[in-house]
């Protein structure tokens, strides 16, 4: 089985959880380090997730896929926040994001650069505009390669 076959069954198993406990489901990762599989999902939640609510879901998603069973190989199983630099997979992502502190890398040089750092000044759904020193920069969303929220130093 694949990560986006594993990435959608998870997603359908945590749906109604996440959404009775207020959490949001940011990623799922199904990947072989050395000899050993990892199934990582990444939670958080309004305010921060704690140790606790990374538990319970652990606990909840434990016993779905253990239902299903739906993985072949013998995987480990972490739950945990995104982090502070929590990666903005999906426009809703970046929607929410809007007059934070951002990391955009792109596909393609803009304006002779592929990665962009500063507030994320607004995002239409098809152009983010971030403020990159004292310029405001349009970055094209169909040209972001990636995009992650940034600790300022």
């Amino acid at each position: 089985m694949n990560s986006p076959q594993i990435k959608s069954i998870v997603e359908n198993c945590a749906t109604s959880y996440l959404e009775e406990n207020g959490l949001e489901l940011v990623d799922v990762e199904y990947v072989k380090e050395g000899s050993n599989w990892f199934l990582r999902i990444y939670v958080d939640k309004e305010g921060g997730i704690d140790i606790d609510d990374c538990g319970r879901f652990s606990e909840f998603i434990s016993v779905k896929l253990d239902e299903l069973d739906p993985i072949e190989d013998a995987y480990f199983l972490e739950v945990s926040s995104p982090g502070a630099e929590r990666p903005l997979r999906k426009a809703q992502d970046v929607a929410k994001a809007v007059g934070k502190h951002v990391f955009v890398t792109t596909y393609e040089k803009i304006d002779g650069a592929k990665e962009f750092e500063g507030r994320l000044e607004e995002f239409d759904g098809a152009t983010l505009v971030v403020t990159v020193g004292r310029r405001k920069q349009a970055i094209p969303y169909d040209k972001v390669a990636s995009a992650r929220l940034a600790i300022v130093f």
